[in-house]
């Protein structure tokens, strides 16, 4: 079916959170590094959510291409 805008943004927002992470371990700034694993966080779960969103529809698609036969 191909990649919906759940998985692109939870995907973009989990880097995003990854690099804000590592840039606060980098300058010691424990706000920021706890904001970017938060950012992380919550862009894995929407990019899960869009993996799972993906799984149904294609399931079922498969679902109503067996009825149709």
């Amino acid at each position: 079916m191909g990649i919906n805008k759940d998985q692109v943004e939870g995907r973009v927002k989990e880097a995003a959170g990854k690099v804000q992470e590592t840039a606060g371990k980098a300058v010691g700034n424990t706000t920021q590094q706890i904001k970017g694993a938060v950012n992380k966080t919550v862009g894995a779960a929407q990019a899960k959510y869009g993996d799972v969103k993906n799984d149904l529809n294609k399931q079922s698609k498969e679902d109503r291409s067996k009825q149709e036969r």
